[in-house]
């Protein structure tokens, strides 16, 4: 997902932005913001796989140690 949330931002750069109405100007800043959010949210959703896994291995471990 990032490769993807990367490339629209390098489009959305690309954009003339001297050439743009207000409107336009209006709904490029909050594409960017969009993007920037959803860029925090796959990081956040890496961080909480991690957690995940720590928290299965633990848990496998307990198991295999018969501590329930």
């Amino acid at each position: 997902m990032a490769d993807t949330i990367a490339e629209t931002v390098d489009l959305l750069y690309t954009i003339d932005q001297d050439n743009l109405t207000p409107d336009q100007q209006i709904a490029l800043g909050t594409a960017l913001a969009t993007l920037a959010q959803a860029e925090r949210l796959d990081q956040i959703n890496e961080r909480l796989h991690a957690i995940h896994q720590v928290l299965q291995t633990w848990a496998l471990r307990t198991t295999a140690e018969g501590r329930c």
